[in-house]
């Protein structure tokens, strides 16, 4: 438990307690018309309370963070039914697996980000396995101004050549070197892209546009971080694994 939870909570238990003594109090006010108690007096019981009992922070520490699960799970959720459309169907993000599956995940992710790198792995996994997942990419560039650059060349490149965007995802997140500007345009060259073209084609406004559209959509899922997944009526924050969205995919099949 680090410091910034254990004060939570011991606030909490502090506020509990007095709300006990005070109630207390009240309950045999004719045995306690005479007894004040200040604040020192109910800190040092609650002192004495949480030493004896100190099993009690864990207790209310996992209540709170369960209540605050749920409570972010249900805002999500209506976040989700609100913003379907932009979430599931953008028809500016790439989608890899069965364009047409039953099953939908999306990924939130930057070029840059070394976890999206590990977790690319576990998207081939996942569309290997299930012929009706259909995957989407959603480009969430927000590790500084190489990756907003790689992701405008990705955009151009995807409106030029939008058949090989699934192989320009995977090259140029594959890669080993940092994705800029520079890079990402030689891999596009590299897939047939005409360069001329494509530098124009990322001249177009609207593609930073998109880019704030992503932000505020993240901003409401409470998306801080690459990789995050919608996966049907639940955000998923991190690179768990290609076994724990396996789990989630399957539980979000009747949902969706």
């Amino acid at each position: 438990m680090n410091k910034t939870h254990l004060l939570g909570t011991v606030g909490a238990v502090a506020a509990f307690a007095a709300l006990a003594v005070g109630f207390t109090a009240s309950a045999t006010r004719p045995a306690l018309a005479d007894t004040k108690l200040d604040k020192a007096q109910v800190e040092e019981i609650v002192r004495d309370y949480l030493l004896k009992n100190p099993e009690i922070l864990l207790e209310v520490q996992d209540a709170l963070e369960a209540k605050q699960k749920d409570e972010q799970k249900l805002a999500a959720l209506g976040v989700i039914k609100e913003n379907k459309d932009a979430i599931f169907n953008s028809a500016f993000d790439t989608v890899v697996g069965n364009p047409k599956g039953k099953v939908t995940i999306v990924e939130f992710y930057d070029y840059n980000c070394g976890f999206c790198k590990r977790a690319m792995s576990d998207m081939a996994a996942l569309t290997k396995t299930n012929p009706d997942l259909r995957f989407v990419l959603k480009e969430f560039p927000i590790l500084g101004p190489d990756s907003q650059k790689a992701h405008v060349v990705s955009q151009a490149f995807q409106k030029l050549m939008p058949q090989k965007a699934g192989e320009f995802h995977l090259e140029l997140l594959g890669g080993q070197t940092r994705a800029t500007e520079d890079v990402a345009i030689k891999v596009a060259v590299s897939l047939g892209a005409d360069e001329a073209k494509l530098r124009e084609a990322m001249k177009d406004p609207a593609i930073i546009e998109r880019f704030a559209k992503t932000y505020d959509l993240a901003n409401k899922l409470a998306i801080t971080g690459t990789p995050s997944y919608v996966i049907g009526n639940e955000v998923v924050f991190g690179a768990l694994g290609a076994d724990v969205l396996e789990q989630k995919i399957k539980t979000a099949k009747p949902t969706l």
